[in-house]
């Protein structure tokens, strides 16, 4: 199942709207990870609110998915988390260490917007 990805302003969207498999997954994170060079995009959003349940490889994929678009100058924002799944991934031990969350699209258009205007993200890396 192809995810469709989104530009807007200078973010990318992608709204997973149902179980991917392993490869599928891949295939996304490989395709935001090259949109991202391709548009120059500041910001990465995925949106999971459809998804019921996330599994150790869709953790790690959403994991290595935002510390490689950091590597290429943007951030990524995981949305949608249900509180069925936060709580499942709590109880697994599943974390999505160094990536931000946010309770929904609005609020990571927000999240990127002001990691944007703090004068870069990508020169804050370096120097912090």
């Amino acid at each position: 199942m192809t995810v469709p990805i989104l530009k807007q302003r200078d973010y990318l969207i992608a709204s997973i709207q149902a179980a991917l498999t392993d490869a599928d997954l891949k295939h996304l994170r490989d395709a935001l990870v090259a949109q991202v060079g391709d548009y120059r995009s500041r910001g990465v959003i995925v949106d999971v609110t459809a998804l019921d349940v996330m599994d150790s490889f869709a953790v790690r994929t959403l994991r290595d998915l935002a510390h490689m678009t950091r590597l290429r100058g943007a951030e990524t924002v995981i949305v949608g988390i249900q509180p069925e799944v936060a709580f499942a991934m709590t109880q697994l031990g599943l974390r999505l260490e160094g990536v931000a969350a946010a309770l929904d699209l609005e609020e990571g258009l927000a999240y990127l917007d002001s990691r944007v205007k703090r004068g870069g993200m990508t020169r804050q890396r370096l120097e912090g």
